[in-house]
């Protein structure tokens, strides 16, 4: 609808200040004339906007001039709804201000998108926080975020694989996956990503980095995690289970299920990927005597060494 498009251009050019017609075209999937036709109609509307030629140059609204628009539809102000329960805000210690600009937003919404409101904050509500969370407490997360925002290198003692090592980086920002927080960094030359939970000390130093403006957090973000999982090792383990017990062997962390057979009598195989024997070793010693290890062989005979290891300890 048109009347849509013309709020989303004011909307854009309040956010984002002078815009050419070719970015205008490209974000709402119209032609440059389209876009030069609704600016003419919003400055019918006496709208102060006005054009500026050459290198540059593009729309922009008079300094100074702002609209109350916001343009919610009620879909939208249900999604923020679900943003208000979110974890990540809590981390990063921004509850109490999102809190309050969530009141002045519903305070600013028509009666009707009001009630629709309450409707959908009676009836989802999202925990954030799991079962764990004092195990999950991160306090060096604010000085991370604190470097993020002023450019500023960090000094941190990193953990990995028992080891503490000093290292000095520029961090360009944060990402939350599941419950685990990462930070996106670069050190020397080369792009890297630390777990924060294995970050035991940091130092926010005088030093500044310069932050490419081209890069783009979401899609290096993209990338990093199908490197990661291509580089991830694999141990394909083939189990004989009860259907039921196949629901629970698919659930366990870091497996990857590949296929079921079903064999009947309420029996299936199942193909799973446990990516190291060790791995598979110590969680399917869990299930005791409701599997069978089909494949691979070498581990079936460690299972047999384990549980005759563990007899000879209780015969003694």
């Amino acid at each position: 609808m048109r009347a849509d498009r013309l709020l989303n251009i004011l909307l854009h050019l309040q956010a984002k200040g002078r815009t050419t017609a070719k970015e205008l075209s490209k974000k709402l999937e119209i032609s440059e004339r389209t876009v030069h036709r609704d600016m003419e109609a919003l400055c019918s509307a006496g709208i102060p906007i006005y054009a500026e030629r050459g290198i540059g140059g593009g729309w922009a609204l008079s300094e100074g001039y702002r609209t109350n628009l916001t343009g919610f539809k009620k879909e939208e102000v249900i999604s923020l709804l679900l943003v208000h329960s979110s974890r990540v805000l809590e981390d990063l210690g921004k509850k109490k201000d999102f809190d309050s600009a969530f009141v002045k937003l519903l305070a600013a919404l028509p009666p009707a998108y009001r009630k629709d409101a309450e409707t959908v904050r009676q009836r989802i509500h999202i925990d954030g926080a799991g079962w764990n969370r004092a195990i999950r407490e991160l306090p060096l997360l604010p000085i991370l975020q604190d470097a993020v925002w002023e450019e500023r290198k960090l000094k941190i003692i990193y953990e990995k694989e028992g080891k503490r090592e000093p290292r000095t980086i520029e961090p360009y920002g944060l990402v939350a996956m599941d419950t685990t927080w990462y930070v996106v960094a670069k050190r020397g030359r080369e792009m890297r990503v630390y777990r924060i939970s294995r970050i035991r000390e940091a130092e926010m130093i005088s030093d500044r980095f310069e932050r490419p403006k081209k890069f783009d957090l979401a899609k290096y973000w993209e990338q990093w995690v199908s490197e990661f999982k291509s580089r991830v090792p694999k141990y394909i383990v083939t189990l004989r289970v009860s259907q039921s017990e196949g629901e629970r062997i698919k659930s366990l962390p870091y497996v990857r299920f590949k296929e079921l057979r079903t064999l009947g009598d309420g029996f299936a195989e199942i193909d799973i990927d446990m990516e190291t024997k060790e791995w598979a070793l110590s969680h399917i010693m869990h299930f005791g005597e409701s599997i069978y290890i089909v494949e691979p062989a070498e581990l079936r005979e460690a299972i047999i060494r384990r549980a005759n290891d563990i007899l000879k300890i209780y015969r003694s």
